[in-house]
């Protein structure tokens, strides 16, 4: 099975960070430190060459050519490339549609 290197953008990083932090604020350390682990486990099974997702539909997103996948209640954007996947943003998905 190839693998694809995952590059992670700040606005993608720091996304992650604003739930964890909104999480942790609520007195849920445990949950918010599990919510960060998860989410980037969830971004390195990207690199699996075998899979694509769909581009997506969001009108800004679609004409920067990213391509859009599920994650809980929210989605991840990111760049597709042969050899790499760059993981752009991380939203609500309520936001977007």
């Amino acid at each position: 099975m190839g693998k694809r290197k995952v590059t992670i953008l700040d606005t993608a990083a720091d996304a992650v960070a604003e739930v964890a932090f909104f999480v942790e604020e609520k007195g849920m350390a445990q949950t918010a430190k599990k919510f960060v682990a998860e989410a980037f486990e969830f971004f390195e099974k990207l690199s699996d060459e075998r899979i694509q997702h769909h581009p997506c539909n969001y009108p800004l997103w679609k004409s920067l050519n990213y391509r859009c996948v599920s994650y809980k209640k929210y989605t991840v954007a990111y760049l597709y490339f042969n050899d790499e996947i760059v993981i752009c943003e991380f939203v609500p998905s309520k936001l977007l549609y």
